[in-house]
């Protein structure tokens, strides 16, 4: 006797099945696959060469790419394998059906193995969003505290944490360069580096004012308190690229001061810490995370170069705001989200609607929704 029960369910895997097929397929294209396998074994011949380590730099980058490249080719391919393989598995179970044997284990298992297929799919297509130039480099991240007084200075460094935790959620790594402690609590400002293929990229879509909206700890009548933050990004370019920037000595001021983070916690305290300002454009960047004076000048220098130039690569084709990270106003009718803790429970981004209710989560890192949001959003204007 036929089970309706599993018909339904081999049905509906079927069908999931057939759209996951055509979605891999179209990942094919958007992603470039055969220009990708084309460039494998380019990368390929130049590894093999016996004297590629003759030029170190070049070297690293041959071979960093080529790992990059094999890791996509790996897991396009596995999940090409996975749907095949999850097809062959629908076949049994609709012979299993046909002879009046409902096979469980294996129905059970083809559901979940659908499912997962669903995620692995979505992390592919999430993957073509981050198409820019850059979106694979690290990132240069800079937290400002703005209107909300110690709030926001408490604020800023709430965002620090938010962001480690979400870095650390994804195998990513933060190097804080820079803490200035607030006049009370909290932070000033802080200048961390998010190191991991697409930190750029994803980082790019948290650009804006946050606001926070709670009961305030420093207020001795428990008022509620709206505070705001600012983040700026911009991409680390490699000592190669960014030594392409020419930066005459002249044009630099260079400061030392004594390392201070918040409790010690954020940074090193040396007495190397260095601030650099580019006077023709008033770029500032400090850094007093490494153990030495030349260290930190290194470092900054770094940071200077790519924000540098990525101002140039901004004013060459008029997206100013879209690549420098154009703060704003740090204040009212600014912010980009909201993260509102009294009086009610929500988390809502004003670009794309995308919002939760789950406040704790986001700001232990629970991120990916509200930048995939963003980035489709930015997608679908381009």
């Amino acid at each position: 006797m036929a089970d309706p029960k599993a018909e339904n369910a081999l049905r509906s895997a079927q069908a999931s099945l057939e759209s996951l097929k055509n979605r891999w397929r179209a990942a094919s294209e958007y992603l470039k696959i055969d220009q990708l396998r084309e460039r494998f074994v380019i990368l390929s011949e130049a590894a093999a060469n016996p004297n590629l380590w003759d030029d170190q730099d070049h070297a690293r980058e041959v071979t960093t790419e080529l790992g990059r490249t094999t890791n996509d080719l790996e897991n396009f391919d596995q999940l090409g394998s996975e749907i095949e393989d999850s097809e062959v598995m629908c076949e049994f179970v609709k012979e299993s059906l046909v002879a009046g044997e409902v096979d469980s284990a294996l129905l059970a298992e083809l559901s979940d193995t659908v499912e997962t297929l669903e995620s692995n799919i979505g992390a592919l297509e999430t993957q073509s969003l981050l198409s820019g130039q850059y979106d694979e480099n690290d990132a240069i991240v800079e937290l400002h505290a703005g209107a909300g007084g110690t709030d926001a200075q408490d604020w800023t460094e709430m965002l620090l944490r938010m962001y480690s935790r979400w870095a650390e959620r994804r195998g990513f790594s933060v190097e804080v360069d820079e803490a200035t402690e607030g006049t009370e609590a909290g932070l000033l400002s802080a200048t961390f580096i998010v190191k991991g293929r697409f930190a750029y990229g994803w980082m790019g879509a948290e650009r804006g004012v946050h606001r926070l909206v709670r009961i305030s700890p420093f207020d001795s009548q428990a008022r509620r308190q709206t505070s705001f933050a600012s983040l700026e990004v911009t991409p680390l370019l490699s000592e190669d690229a960014a030594s392409l920037v020419e930066i005459d000595e002249k044009d630099l001021r260079v400061d030392t001061f004594r390392s201070s983070g918040a409790g010690g916690q954020h940074v090193n305290k040396t007495d190397s810490a260095i601030r650099i300002t580019h006077l023709p454009t008033g770029i500032v960047v400090s850094c007093q995370n490494e153990r030495s004076q030349h260290q930190n000048r290194a470092r900054a220098m770094q940071m200077l170069e790519s924000k540098l130039a990525e101002k140039a690569r901004a004013e060459r084709q008029a997206e100013m705001d879209a690549l420098s990270g154009n703060r704003g106003d740090n204040a009212w009718g600014s912010q980009i989200r909201s993260y509102v803790q009294a009086p009610y429970q929500l988390v809502k981004d004003h670009r794309t609607e995308h919002e939760t209710g789950n406040v704790e989560a986001v700001l232990d890192g629970d991120l990916d929704s509200f930048m995939e949001a963003e980035l489709r959003r930015q997608r679908s204007k381009s």
